[in-house]
């Protein structure tokens, strides 16, 4: 009966695993913030057909490059680029060449003449034909060919001034013509021009027309195009060309427009038709969720966030606040900037209160990154900076201020706290944005951050006893209730079991100060204290401190049945307890104070009976203790009990008693599942010892006591 007992205490300790609970309370956590953020990295979606009209004005959520209008831009841009041509500067030079050879042969000729002339030649000389006979003979034959005798006569009987002018005049613009380029569509236009500036100069008839023919000649096709520089340029001119881009919030229909083959596949192009899903965003949501739940999961395991109402509390804050920005995100836009108005410091405060500043600063960095997603607008891969900064900023400052929401005083300075925050933050958004400030909407704004700061106050303040009191939750304030003597379960313990309550009392007072030592949590070791024993009221009288000189009922019961009783009684204290719905902190502290160690006396006693006593049957099944409290008070309650079975208590045996009992502790490893240290341990030897001292210090004995005693 006895092992059946022991092994169903042990199962049920098992079965309290908190790891897994944690775990639970992430993955569902991780879930519900899937859920709600899911819709944000989608665009919304509309049943659209071609040519009927739009039921809504619609909206670009992403930016994306319409790669259509872009290679028609590209093609519009590669077809204005005109053919290149490249200018032959030998062709340039040739038909130079050939006016100077008609010119500079025509000056030779008279030359010639003129030498024979003066020399009193024959006067055969002199005749024009054999003169242009001679003059040709110098020529060319491409200048021949082209040329006329008719012309190449009257450059000939030129006056050697207006030779040089003339001559001077058609390489001066034939040159420039040719440079110009000139091409075969553009021949004819080039040399009517050079016929007009031959018409308007001070030259005979004849001597014009003879111009006109030469320039005609040497005026011809020098520009050829040029594939290659065409390529180039028109490679040029493509990769000028800007990519055509439809913005996120860009507008891409008004309600009531015709939806037209353009439009359509532009809605198509940002994806915003019915069954257009794309589930990459998804996957990048759920890497996202998955690395602040591991991060969530990590603090709660550093920080030692067993309790499951601690877990709870924190899964709900979540939910709730996720929730909370979901519901304002839906009637949110980015005229409106409703996420100012968000009370989202309630949850963070509420956390700080109940669990610790740490945890809460975590949840406060994860409810800003969400929000940034939550109000995005639909636009998937948009993050709203100024929302995701503004939410961190107020918690934090709602962490930072908030201290005690059971003091007026706190309640305000943290409520003005959270006001002015807001509106700088508003303030700061309003100023950086480069926009004329209309009063107004700036107005406006700046009420969104007063309804922001006085919801978070309201709210925590309603909302904080309803988790204290609908989870059980230990505060300050309730262990102040809890301690109270009119309690009905001390009042129990003082009338059933009033050596118990005396012990209890002595327990607290050392566990107080012992934990107050170390760090740990003195009013909850000495609330604890008052109720560890709870159990002992069921056999009272089996209790050595509640005998008051009766017989002791273990003289008449094997060894084993007076170990059963025995053991029996931290689980008998939880079990009442838990039918009281006292706090879990307080239950565990009952169950644990005793650990997994041996029952001593009666181990002996039955060893001496029968050599095969297993030592496992007179053992507390446990657990251990799992908190410094819980560590604190197993310590002090062995302590206490062994000093008061001293007749003469001195200073002395009560040093060698706590070191003794700690050390045995240490020794029998009943605190190894304790964050107690070895520094913190002599710290609890000195502050117990100091407690010790004072309640059995020496007395000064009075005249009649001391004769009474010598006699």
């Amino acid at each position: 009966m006895k092992r059946k007992f022991l092994r169903s205490i042990q199962d049920q300790t098992l079965m309290k695993s908190p790891l897994v609970w944690m775990v639970l309370c992430v993955l569902l956590t991780g879930v519900c913030f899937f859920v709600m953020a899911s819709s944000n990295v989608q665009p919304q979606s509309y049943e659209i057909e071609r040519f009927t009209e739009a039921k809504d004005t619609i909206y670009s959520p992403v930016t994306v490059e319409d790669q259509k209008e872009t290679e028609a831009k590209i093609q519009r841009s590669v077809q204005a680029v005109e053919e290149q041509y490249t200018i032959s500067d030998n062709v340039t030079e040739e038909r130079l060449e050939y006016i100077n050879e008609i010119f500079d042969a025509a000056a030779r000729v008279n030359q010639n003449a003129a030498e024979e002339q003066t020399d009193g030649g024959k006067g055969t000389s002199e005749d024009s034909e054999n003169l242009l006979m001679e003059y040709e003979s110098l020529l060319s034959d491409t200048i021949l060919k082209n040329i006329n005798s008719t012309s190449l006569a009257a450059i000939i009987g030129m006056e050697t001034d207006q030779r040089k002018k003339a001559q001077e005049f058609l390489n001066k613009q034939v040159r420039s013509i040719l440079e110009s380029g000139v091409r075969s569509s553009n021949l004819n236009q080039k040399q009517i021009e050079m016929n007009r500036q031959i018409m308007y100069e001070e030259f005979s008839n004849s001597i014009k027309t003879a111009l006109n023919e030469i320039a005609e000649f040497a005026i011809v096709e020098n520009s050829f195009f040029d594939a290659e520089k065409t390529a180039e340029q028109r490679q040029k001119a493509a990769s000028n060309v800007e990519p055509v881009m439809i913005r996120a919030g860009e507008k891409l229909v008004e309600k009531g427009e015709i939806i037209t083959n353009e439009i359509y596949d532009d809605l198509m192009l940002v994806g915003v038709l019915k069954n257009d899903r794309n589930l990459l965003p998804y996957i990048g949501l759920a890497l996202l969720i998955l690395i602040l739940c591991s991060l969530l999961f990590m603090e709660w395991y550093r920080q030692n966030v067993w309790r499951r109402n601690d877990v709870f509390i924190i899964f709900l804050i979540s939910i709730g606040t996720v929730a909370m920005m979901k519901v304002f995100s839906l009637f949110d836009s980015n005229d409106t900037q409703l996420f100012l108005a968000i009370p989202a410091a309630v949850g963070v405060m509420i956390v700080k209160w109940l669990i610790s500043d740490r945890m809460a600063i975590m949840l406060a960095v994860i409810f800003a990154i969400l929000g940034s997603i939550l109000f995005n607008f639909h636009m998937p891969g948009y993050l709203n900076v100024k929302a995701g900064l503004y939410l961190l900023i107020s918690q934090l400052t709602g962490i930072y201020l908030f201290q005690n929401f059971k003091e007026k005083g706190e309640i305000l300075k943290t409520g003005l706290g959270l006001l002015v925050a807001n509106v700088f933050v508003i303030s700061f958004f309003q100023f950086i944005s480069f926009n004329p400030i209309e009063w107004k909407s700036f107005l406006t704004l700046i009420g969104f951050g007063f309804s922001s700061a006085f919801l978070s106050t309201v709210l925590t303040l309603g909302l904080m006893p309803i988790f204290e009191t609908g989870l059980n939750i230990l505060t300050e304030s309730k262990l102040l209730q809890l301690s109270n003597p009119n309690h009905p379960l001390l009042r129990k313990i003082l009338i059933e079991a009033p050596g118990t309550y005396h012990h209890s009392v002595m327990v607290a007072n050392l566990s107080e100060a012992a934990c107050e030592a170390v760090g740990a949590n003195g009013l909850l070791a000495r609330v604890a204290s008052y109720y560890h024993d709870l159990g002992k009221t069921v056999n009272p009288s089996y209790f050595i401190e509640n005998q008051m000189g009766e017989r002791n009922p273990h003289d008449y019961l094997k060894p084993e049945d007076s170990a059963h009783i025995i053991i029996r009684h931290p689980y008998d204290g939880a079990h009442l307890l838990r039918k009281q719905k006292m706090p879990e902190e307080i239950i565990h502290i009952a169950e644990q104070h005793h650990g997994k160690s041996l029952l001593k006396y009666f181990y002996y006693k039955a060893k001496e009976m029968d050599e095969d006593t297993k030592e496992s049957d007179y053992r507390y099944p446990g657990p251990k203790p799992q908190t410094k409290e819980a560590a604190i008070i197993c310590i002090c309650d062995s302590v206490e009990a062994a000093v008061r079975s001293i007749n003469e208590p001195s200073m002395v045996k009560i040093e060698e008693i706590v070191k003794s009992i700690i050390q045995d502790k240490l020794m029998d490893n009943q605190l190894n599942d304790s964050p107690l240290t070895f520094k913190d341990l002599h710290r609890i030897e000195i502050a117990i010892y100091e407690v010790l001292k004072g309640i059995f210090h020496s007395r000064i004995k009075y005249p009649e006591v001391a004769a009474r005693e010598d006699k």
